[in-house]
């Protein structure tokens, strides 16, 4: 029985599992370039997924921060 690809569930698992494996592979990649020879390409890796990671969880708190903000002026129209 094949999965419908209409079903959002199914297609949010689909894309999940994606971005796990890509993740992952990046990583292997990036760990077998920084094994063998700890190049410039491994450290120019390293820090692209550091800042990624920065810039990500930065994101995450400005929006975090401004959903509170949002309640909170909508607590004080009320």
């Amino acid at each position: 029985m094949l999965p419908n690809p209409f079903c959002p569930v199914t297609t949010a698992k689909v894309l999940a599992l994606k971005a796990t494996v890509l993740l992952l592979l990046t990583l292997l990649i990036k760990a077998k370039i920084r094994i063998t020879a700890f190049s410039a390409l491994g450290v120019f890796l390293l820090l692209l997924q550091t800042l990624a990671f920065l810039a990500i969880s930065g994101g995450l708190v400005v929006a975090a921060g401004g959903a509170a903000l949002l309640v909170s002026q909508q607590r004080r129209q009320a």
